[in-house]
């Protein structure tokens, strides 16, 4: 499974029939509010909105940097910037296109995450 499979997975609560029906248009995802859920039963205040590590913290996903990394270059970061730009731009990105992936594939996103 790759690793953007796997996060949409973890918001959609594993329930994988809704990350097929959602990936064929027939459904959606509320992706703020499974997530919004998610953090109100976390000890820890995350913040999944702006930060790429805190979404991945709040899923229970793997946030170390060969992670991270693997996710980018997943979704087409290229290694000369990873080499050249370092880890914060890599998070930013990162951020933006898991947020820009997950209205593509039937997540509902508010707009101010699509920027």
């Amino acid at each position: 499974m790759s690793c953007f499979s796997e996060l949409i997975n973890r918001i959609a609560m594993g329930k994988t029939e809704l990350v097929s029906e959602a990936a064929a248009g027939r459904a959606t995802i509320d992706v703020t509010g499974l997530l919004d859920l998610r953090a109100r039963e976390q000890s820890e205040e995350l913040d999944w909105r702006r930060s790429i590590v805190d979404l991945m913290k709040l899923l229970e996903l793997d946030t170390s940097y060969g992670s991270r990394k693997e996710l980018a270059l997943e979704l087409g970061y290229k290694q000369i910037d990873i080499d050249l730009k370092g880890s914060a731009e890599m998070n930013i990105w990162l951020h933006q296109q898991v947020m820009k992936k997950l209205a593509e594939n039937g997540g509902e996103v508010p707009e101010e995450l699509l920027k």
